[in-house]
C-alpha cells in the first residue's frame, strides 16, 4: 500500500488563480505519480462533486475531493497558494488546498486515514505548521503524521493533531482490548466528548482531569453531581471523505468546551459503526449535520433534534449545541420518524420538490420497463408471425390448433396483451411506492387500473400515482393512538387511500385526463410532413441529452404509452425514439475505432462494448464517454440523435416493438430507410465528437495530456 502523500504530490508555490486551475495542477501531479489514469475524467468527477456543494472551509482551507473510477488508490495532493483561491468559503479565499482522491471502491484503511486528516484540519497547530513549512518532504511527513507539527519552525509548541494518540485511523467495529479494559469510573468522571466507540474525542487524554479525582476516590459522592447534558450526533456528506469527519471533530471540540457529552456517528465512505442503542436511548438531544439522508434515522425519533447541513456542523457547532439544549429545555421533540421512501434513500437533504418528483417518476418508469419489454416484444413477434390481423384472432383458451402458426401467433399476442395491460397500473403503483413506500402500492395500483378503465391511458396512470403517493403521505402525518398503529399499514391506509384515489379518478380528474389523452392520440395520428419532422428532432434531442436519464425516460415513456392503442402516428414515434436512442453508443464506438488516439485505453475498451449496447438500444452505453468529456460528447450525441429522429419521421418508419434495437428490424416499417436514418445520425455524431476532441487545447501553462495506452499512463504511439 503506497503512502497517502509524497513530496512529489506537494506544491508549496501553487500559482493557480481559480479552483479549477488548482485542481488541474494538483491532479497532474497525481497522473505523473501513476495514481490517476485519466486526467480529464478525474477532473470531471471533481467538478461534479464541487457542483453539489462548495468545498471551501473557514480558516483558509479548500478541500476539493471526489471518489472516481479513474483513481487507482486513495491519494492526497497539497498546494499552498500565496494569493489565495476562492473555493466558496464564507470567510474568503483558501491558501491551503488539499485535493483528495479516492477510488470508487476505496478500502476502509485508506479511507479512515483520509478521515483522520479531515479531523486534523480543525487543529490550528496543524494548519499553522503547514503554512510555515519550507520543504515538500517535511510537508508530506506532517500530513501523513510522521512528524510532529510543533517541531516546525514558527509553530505553536503544542502537541500536533497528527501525532496525538487518537489520531490513528477510525477504529473497527470490534472493540479493542484497551477500550474494554478502561475503568468505567474514568469514562464517567467528567463531562467529555466521544466518538461512537466511546473513546475521548479530539485528542483528549484518557486520564480524568485532576479535579475529577475526588469523584473517583469517593464514588458515593458522584450521585450528588448533576449528570452532564448528553448529545448524540450524525455527520455525513455526499462523498463521505472530508466534511463528514471535520463536522464530527468540530462538534466534539465544541461539546468539550461547553461541558457537554457529544457522541458522534460518522456515516462516511468507509461505512459507519452505529451508536450503542442504550446511548441513543439515554441521550438528551440529537444533532443531524448532513447533506445526504441519515441512515436509520428512526433510531432518534422522539428526541429534541437539530437538523442542519454538514457545513453548519463545521462552522457553528457551539450554536447547534446551544439550540438543541434550548429545545430540550422547552420540551420540543421530533415527530416519530417513518422510513424513507425508496427513491428518497440516499437523496441529498437539500433536494427540492422538482428533484424528488423526478425520482418518483423514474421509480414508476423503471418498474414499468420490464413489462414493456416482455409485452411489447411478444406482441411484435405475434404480428411478425401471424400478420397484422392477428389482433382479431379468437381467444386461445377457446380455440387453439397446435399445428397452425396463426394459433401460436395469437398465443403470443394475447400473452403480450396481458403483460401490456399492466403498464399503467404498474407505473402508477410504483410512482406511489417511490413516494410513500409499500403503503402507496395499493392505492397506486387501484388508481392506475381506473385510469385504464376510463381510457385515461399513460397520463392518467402518471397522475393517479402522484395522487396516491400524496394521499398516503398525508395520512401518515396524522397522529394516531398507539393501539391503532399495528393495523394502519394493512387496513386503514389501504382502505382510506384507495377510496380517496378512486373518487378523484372516477368523478373529478379522470375524465379531463381521458379527454387530453384522446386529443394527444388524435394529434399523433394526424402528424405529417414538417410537423412530424419537428417532433422527430425534439424526441431525438431528448433521447440523447442525458443518455438514459430523466429526459430520455420521458421521451421513451411517451412513445411506449402510444403503443397501448397503436396507430400510424404512435408507431412512427416509437420508431424515431428507438432509432435516436441507438445513436450515442454507436457513435462513440465508431469514434474510438476511427480515431483511437483521441481516447484513453479505458474509453477504447468501453467503445468495444458500446457496439453491442448501441445495437441493442441501450443508450446508457455512452455514459462513460459523456462523464469523462460532457462538453464534447453530449452535444455531438444530441446532433446525431436529432438527425436520426427527423429522418425516421420523414421516411415514415414505424415500429411495434418497444425495444430490441437492430434485432427487431424485421418488425420495422421501411427497415432499409430506418437503418439509413440510424447510420446518418451515427455519422454526424462521430464526425462532431472527433472534430471537437481534435480541437481540444490544454489550458495556458499546462501541457496537453497524452492519450494513454494502458492504465499506468504510458503514452501511445502517434
Amino acid at each position: 500500500m503506497s503512502e497517502l502523500i509524497t513530496a512529489e504530490l506537494v506544491d508549496l508555490d501553487l500559482s493557480a488563480e481559480t479552483k479549477d486551475a488548482a485542481a488541474r495542477s494538483l491532479a497532474e501531479r497525481m497522473v505523473t505519480s501513476g495514481r490517476v489514469t485519466d486526467l480529464e475524467g478525474f477532473l470531471a468527477d471533481i467538478a461534479a462533486r464541487e457542483a453539489q456543494m462548495p468545498t471551501g472551509l473557514d480558516g483558509g482551507i479548500g478541500i476539493p475531493h471526489c471518489r472516481s473510477e479513474h483513481v487507482t488508490e486513495p491519494t492526497l495532493a497539497f498546494g499552498r497558494s500565496a494569493s489565495g483561491i476562492d473555493f466558496g468559503a464564507p470567510d474568503g479565499p483558501a491558501d491551503l488546498i488539499f485535493l483528495i482522491a479516492a477510488p470508487a471502491g476505496g478500502d476502509a484503511d485508506h479511507l479512515s486515514i483520509l478521515s483522520t486528516l479531515a479531523r486534523h484540519l480543525m487543529d490550528e497547530t496543524f494548519t499553522g505548521a503547514l503554512r510555515s513549512a519550507t520543504e515538500p518532504e517535511r510537508t508530506a511527513a506532517l500530513i501523513r503524521g510522521d512528524a510532529p507539527a510543533a517541531s516546525e519552525p514558527g509553530a505553536v509548541p503544542e502537541p500536533s493533531a497528527a501525532s496525538e494518540p487518537d489520531a490513528a485511523p477510525e477504529p473497527s467495529a470490534e472493540p479493542g482490548p484497551e477500550r474494554d479494559a478502561e475503568p468505567q469510573a474514568t469514562a464517567d468522571a467528567a463531562p467529555t466528548t466521544a466518538t461512537a466507540d466511546g473513546r475521548p474525542a479530539g485528542g483528549a487524554p484518557t486520564e480524568a482531569p485532576a479535579e475529577a479525582a475526588p469523584a473517583q476516590a469517593a464514588p458515593e459522592a458522584a450521585p450528588a453531581q448533576a449528570a452532564p447534558f448528553r448529545i448524540v450526533a450524525i455527520t455525513s456528506c455526499p462523498t463521505g471523505i472530508a466534511h463528514t469527519y471535520m463536522a464530527a471533530e468540530s462538534l466534539e471540540k465544541a461539546g468539550q468546551a461547553a461541558g457537554v457529552e457529544v457522541f458522534v456517528e460518522t456515516q462516511g465512505s468507509a461505512g459507519f459503526k452505529r451508536l450503542d442503542p442504550q446511548l441513543v436511548a439515554d441521550a438528551d438531544g440529537v444533532i443531524f449535520a448532513h447533506d445526504v439522508e441519515v441512515r436509520e434515522k428512526e433510531r432518534f425519533a422522539g428526541k429534541p433534534t437539530v437538523d442542519v447541513g454538514v457545513k453548519a456542523g463545521i462552522n457553528r457547532p457551539a450554536e447547534l449545541i446551544a439550540e438543541v439544549r434550548q429545545k430540550a429545555a422547552h420540551g420540543e421533540v421530533s415527530a416519530p420518524a417513518r422510513a424513507a421512501a425508496p427513491m428518497d434513500k440516499g437523496a441529498d437533504a437539500g433536494d427540492g420538490f422538482a428533484t424528488r418528483l423526478r425520482k418518483w417518476l423514474m421509480t414508476g418508469v423503471s418498474y414499468m420497463v420490464p413489462f414493456v419489454a416482455a409485452g411489447g416484444l411478444l406482441i411484435a413477434l405475434a404480428f411478425a408471425i401471424g400478420g397484422y390481423t392477428i389482433n382479431k384472432a379468437p381467444s386461445v383458451a377457446e380455440h387453439f390448433i397446435w399445428t397452425e402458426s396463426t394459433s401460436w401467433a395469437a398465443l403470443l399476442f394475447q400473452i403480450g396483451g396481458v403483460a401490456f395491460g399492466f403498464l399503467v397500473p404498474v407505473l402508477a403503483g410504483f410512482i406511489a411506492y417511490g413516494m410513500a413506500d409499500r403503503p402507496g402500492l395499493v392505492p397506486g395500483f387501484v388508481g392506475g387500473a381506473i385510469a385504464l378503465t376510463i381510457n385515461a391511458g399513460f397520463l392518467g396512470g402518471l397522475i393517479a400515482g402522484l395522487i396516491a403517493g400524496a394521499v398516503v403521505m398525508a395520512i401518515q402525518r396524522v397522529r394516531i393512538p398507539p393501539v391503532l398503529r399495528g393495523i394502519m399499514p394493512v387496513v386503514v391506509i389501504p382502505l382510506i387511500s384507495s377510496a380517496i384515489v378512486g373518487f378523484l379518478m372516477f368523478l373529478v380528474i379522470g375524465k379531463p385526463i381521458a379527454a387530453l389523452q384522446k386529443g394527444l392520440t388524435d394529434w399523433l395520428s394526424g402528424l405529417t410532413g414538417a410537423n412530424a419532422i419537428i417532433l422527430g428532432v425534439i424526441l431525438g434531442l431528448m433521447m440523447c441529452f442525458d443518455l438514459g436519464g430523466p429526459l430520455n425516460k420521458v421521451a421513451y415513456a411517451f412513445a411506449v404509452g402510444g403503443l397501448a392503442n397503436p396507430n400510424e402516428g404512435s408507431l412512427k414515434v416509437m420508431a424515431a425514439v428507438m432509432a435516436a436512442g441507438m445513436v450515442p453508443p454507436l457513435a462513440m464506438a465508431l469514434a474510438t475505432t476511427v480515431r483511437g488516439r483521441l481516447f484513453t485505453k479505458a474509453e477504447r475498451e468501453n467503445g468495444k462494448a458500446a457496439w453491442v449496447l448501441g445495437a441493442s438500444f441501450i443508450t446508457e452505453g455512452a455514459i462513460p464517454f459523456a462523464a469523462a468529456d460532457p462538453l464534447r460528447v453530449i452535444p455531438s450525441a444530441m446532433a446525431g440523435g436529432a438527425v436520426t429522429g427527423a429522418l425516421s419521421m420523414a421516411f415514415g418508419c414505424t415500429l411495434r416493438a418497444p425495444h430490441g434495437g437492430i434485432f427487431v428490424v424485421p418488425l420495422i416499417g421501411q427497415p432499409f430507410l430506418y437503418l439509413l436514418a440510424v447510420a446518418a445520425g451515427v455519422g454526424v455524431s462521430t464526425a462532431l465528437v472527433i472534430l471537437l476532441k481534435g480541437l481540444r487545447k490544454p489550458p495556458s501553462g499546462h501541457p496537453a495530456p497524452a492519450p494513454s495506452d494502458d492504465e499506468s499512463g504510458v503514452p501511445i504511439a502517434a
